[in-house]
């Protein structure tokens, strides 16, 4: 797979649909503790740029954060993505993409939070929570 791949994707019930270009082929995995309440387990996500949606009538969003929101379909339930609002970049539920080939877990981020009761074998890098906060989130200067 090349670095832009454009990949098609759906939730469980099909109702929503969408296309993508994947930036690269690395999957990460978010442990935070809001990740997991949404997820029952660490968000695992690809980073992708051109996103567009059909059946977007059926997608719930829901600000998560000061710069994020998440979006889910309100027909089935599945969990769709993780935006950066400033940004606009989405980081898609892998499991949502038809086509999976060529893809390498490669990230984990809040890796602060991960509970005692699992733990990933594969070797990534790795981001506590505070590192991503410093990377996304709004300093005081931005929001005053």
């Amino acid at each position: 797979m090349s670095d832009d791949s454009q990949r098609t994707g759906h939730c469980l019930c099909g109702a929503v649909r969408f296309s993508a270009t994947v930036n690269k082929p690395h999957v990460g995995a978010c442990h935070c503790s809001m990740c997991r309440r949404w997820s029952s387990a660490p968000y695992m996500e690809i980073e992708c740029a051109g996103v567009r949606f059909e059946g977007e009538e059926h997608i719930t969003r829901f600000r998560s954060s000061d710069w994020a929101e998440r979006g889910f379909c309100s027909k089935c339930g599945s969990n769709l993505f993780y935006r950066i609002i400033d940004s606009n970049d989405y980081q898609m539920a892998v499991g949502l993409f038809d086509d999976q080939s060529g893809l390498r877990f490669t990230l984990q981020v809040f890796t602060d939070e991960t509970p005692d009761f699992y733990a990933f074998a594969n070797e990534t890098k790795m981001l506590t929570g505070a590192e991503i906060f410093a990377m996304y989130a709004p300093t005081d200067d931005e929001t005053t």
